[in-house]
């Protein structure tokens, strides 16, 4: 590496002040308990969510039912709404939602159940037992009730409902192995959905035709219902067939032996659907009106509401940058982005181009992907920390590079992969402190660290972790870059 010259930082000691502020704004702006009172309000007795009025004397029961990392938050919110119906005035409510175990705080009348440890976003034996306390729920729905469904991300991992012929386990087993291939959100749900009694649309088959609202914090770029937790509550547009596509796409992929035994009787379950199921399903729907209902043949109706996503996020941060003296460019992705590494190296240039003018802060939300490298050679790390990284590396070698810029990207749940960090942030300082690192440590190169996915050892070496907890939201990634030489 050739010699590079230390940074002098000693006019930018706000900018990581800043981008953790402006960052932090983002979050504050996807806060469940906000969205929620946003769009749910009770007055005389009348339910309003959305636009759309619910009298009370026509609903016995309300019936909330849901998961997700913020589902908890949005549970909360809305027992604050109804609290004068948790006094026995008027409709009873009743609920059982899943939320990871630090989210499991007790409520009057909806049971938060703890369903999995923080930093394992897998199913668990904990979700599959509280998925069936749902089901149950829903099963016992009468025509004069009203079912509330609140879903955010990580819903599809807090809901497990493997049919018979397939364990939890090899449910599991699919799963590590499509992420660790690099399947994106949309490949991943496509074999879940088939391999459910619950996502898909199987919830809302579930509820027989009652009435049927949905509240959907969305963590998947560009909003697509059948996607969100793996859409229990809309028609499956895809098939068994598309499942069986999406593991011939990776079957050359590096398995252990396990999971090529689960692969094979998952994908002989998948063949036999197909043999069974040759004719096209009649749609449950029709085209949603103005207040996103659709009417099912069931006769009652469904309604899928978006309360919040990456686009929120991203504008509430662009605000604080704005309050901040910035003028913000910011862009939320709509499909995903790709690698991790990319998307860093592409920041990491946007960050040399601030220098010559324009914008001083970029923001921008999305959510790459991470190609894993064997478990035995592999480290500590999530797709933000791992993003950072490869834009650190990237400047540390650009001799275009004169500092005065500081770069963060988390997500927004608080958690970047199974680690208890967010994300990860440098600025000159912590590019310093590497420098220093390297003369007195010449193995310690962050090369080595990326290429193993060991971002969180480094970062952690070099006081670069993001680490907020649990945030109770989840809206994908957001990345902030600052540049300190225009600023107004």
């Amino acid at each position: 590496m050739s010699h590079v010259p230390t940074l002098s930082s000693c006019n930018t000691p706000h900018l990581r002040e800043d981008v953790l502020a402006i960052f932090q704004a983002g979050i504050d702006g996807v806060a469940p308990n906000r969205l929620i009172h946003n769009h749910v309000f009770l007055d005389h007795n009348v339910l309003t969510i959305s636009g759309v009025s619910y009298p009370l004397q026509n609903v016995q029961r309300i019936v909330v039912v849901g998961g997700g990392k913020a589902s908890g938050r949005m549970a909360e919110a809305l027992e604050e709404v109804l609290s004068p119906l948790l006094h026995g005035q008027g409709s009873e409510v009743v609920g059982w939602i899943n939320v990871p175990n630090d989210c499991a705080v007790p409520l009057r009348k909806i049971q938060l159940h703890p369903s999995r440890p923080m930093g394992v976003n897998e199913p668990t034996e904990a979700a599959a037992f509280g998925t069936q306390q749902m089901v149950e729920l829903l099963k016992s729905l009468g025509p004069n009730d009203l079912c509330l469904n609140l879903l955010s991300g990580g819903g599809s991992a807090l809901m497990p409902a493997p049919p018979p012929e397939i364990s939890l386990t090899d449910k599991l087993e699919v799963t590590r192995f499509l992420s660790g291939a690099g399947a994106d959100i949309q490949e991943l749900n496509t074999v879940r959905k088939q391999i459910s009694l619950l996502k898909g649309g199987k919830m809302k088959e579930l509820c027989r035709g009652r009435r049927l609202v949905s509240l959907i914090l969305s963590d998947v770029l560009g909003d697509p219902l059948d996607v969100i937790a793996s859409g229990p509550t809309v028609d499956n547009p895809g098939s068994a067939a598309d499942a069986l596509e999406v593991l011939r796409q990776f079957k050359t992929a590096p398995a252990t032996d396990a999971q090529k035994a689960v692969l094979q009787n998952i994908v002989q379950f998948l063949q036999q659907k197909t043999l069974l199921f040759t004719e096209e399903k009649e749609p449950l729907g029709t085209t949603p009106d103005e207040f996103g209902t659709i009417f099912d043949n069931a006769g009652g109706f469904v309604r899928n509401i978006i309360i919040g996503n990456n686009a929120t996020a991203v504008d509430c941060a662009a605000a604080e940058a704005k309050r901040r003296g910035y003028s913000p460019v910011s862009t939320s992705a709509m499909k995903c982005e790709g690698q991790a590494e990319d998307i860093g190296i592409h920041l990491a240039d946007q960050a040399i181009q601030m220098q010559s003018g324009g914008p001083d802060c970029l923001i921008s939300g999305g959510e790459p992907v991470v190609r894993l490298v064997p478990k035995d050679i592999r480290g500590k790390g999530g797709r933000n920390q791992q993003l950072i990284l490869a834009a650190l590396i990237h400047l540390l070698h650009d001799e275009r590079y004169q500092g005065k810029a500081a770069m963060i990207s988390g997500g927004t749940d608080g958690e970047d992969g199974p680690t208890d960090a967010a994300g990860a942030l440098f600025d000159d300082e912590l590019m310093n402190r590497l420098r220093k690192h390297m003369q007195e440590d010449p193995a310690f190169d962050p090369q080595r660290f990326l290429e193993t996915n060991d971002a969180y050892s480094f970062f952690e070496t070099l006081d670069g972790l993001v680490m907020t907890g649990p945030t109770g939201t989840n809206v994908c990634d957001l990345r902030v870059v600052v540049h300190a030489s225009s600023r107004k």
